[in-house]
């Protein structure tokens, strides 16, 4: 069993690494976020990077009409949906089952009224009605037909990660030897070279409160504090409790995973912040391969034994 550290700070996700003259680099909005890519590979290489962003959007959104999440969310009965979307499921819906029913790809008749753009929070009669139509485990799956049971899902807690993977795989096809893929703060460096990732201190501009320098890893943030509504003096943030249909109410501001899978990481850091601190504990130290940093809700630092601090800087031991 690994053992914990703790020390007094605040973090969350920024990439710090700067791209050297062999590079290429650009940034577009995909996905729903700002996705940068930064390859030592020539442009068409890169150009063909973020057609395959926009492949697995056409896929895998709820709002583009076509895709495989938006026929799965207005059938009924079974549908038969690509390779992509089967696995992806599946695996939601194993994590799913390896959080006791904290990740649940059902939350979108939920999450749905929740408008954190105007500022919306929903009446309680809403949610109670919504969430009677959360429940991942009514899912059924069939080879790549998939049949719902007239829930809805909503894949933005691992697609994110799923793609983020994907990419590492089309750079090595192309014999990319380094680079970086961040879409939104899911971020993959690859190569024979460590990158430097700075954590931010939360609520402030560019202020970063220590570093993680990783090789060919990912490390993926998921945090209270980066879409909330302040209503009342009252903060409801977008990590929704299936249980209750409202934010989470955990003692974790954030959690930070470093993984060898992106679309793991994806899942574990939402997972983390339902947890709250010490089952989340618990639930990272029993995972093979994963390291953590924990912010608490008293701004307190943890991170696993698979971690080493010095300097301002984390490494993996």
């Amino acid at each position: 069993m690994k053992k914990f550290t703790c020390f007094n700070l605040s973090l969350v996700l920024l990439l710090l690494c700067g791209c050297t003259a062999q590079e290429n680099k650009d940034t577009r909005f995909l996905l729903d976020t700002v996705v940068t890519l930064t390859a030592a590979c020539d442009s068409e290489t890169l150009s063909g990077a973020f057609l395959v962003c926009e492949e697995y959007e056409r896929l895998l959104s709820r709002t583009i009409e076509g895709s495989d999440v938006h026929t799965l969310n207005n059938s009924r009965g079974f549908v038969e949906v690509s390779e992509h979307t089967t696995k992806i499921i599946k695996d939601a819906i194993y994590y799913g089952d390896l959080s006791n029913g904290k990740f649940d790809i059902t939350i979108y008749p939920v999450s749905s009224l929740w408008d954190f753009n105007s500022q919306t929070v929903p009446n309680r009669d809403e949610i109670s009605e919504a969430l009677k139509n959360v429940d991942y485990q009514a899912i059924k799956i069939d080879g790549n037909r998939v049949n719902l049971q007239h829930k809805k899902i909503d894949l933005g807690g691992i697609a994110k990660g799923y793609i983020a993977d994907k990419l590492l795989e089309y750079f090595k096809q192309k014999n990319t030897p380094e680079g970086i893929i961040d879409l939104g703060g899911n971020i993959v460096v690859f190569g024979e070279r460590d990158y430097t990732i700075g954590i931010k201190q939360p609520f402030s501009e560019n202020e970063i409160a220590a570093k993680i320098k990783l090789r060919n890893k990912t490390v993926v943030t998921s945090g209270n504090y980066q879409r909330y509504i302040k209503k009342d003096g009252k903060i409801y943030h977008h990590i929704l409790d299936p249980e209750t249909g409202y934010a989470c109410e955990t003692d974790l501001y954030s959690a930070t995973i470093i993984a060898d899978s992106s679309m793991q990481a994806d899942a574990y850091s939402t997972i983390c912040v339902l947890l709250g601190l010490n089952k989340a504990k618990d639930f990272i130290e029993n995972s093979p391969g994963v390291e953590a940093v924990f912010i608490d809700s008293d701004n307190n630092l943890h991170y696993t034994s698979g971690l080493s601090y010095k300097n301002d800087t984390f490494t993996l031991k």
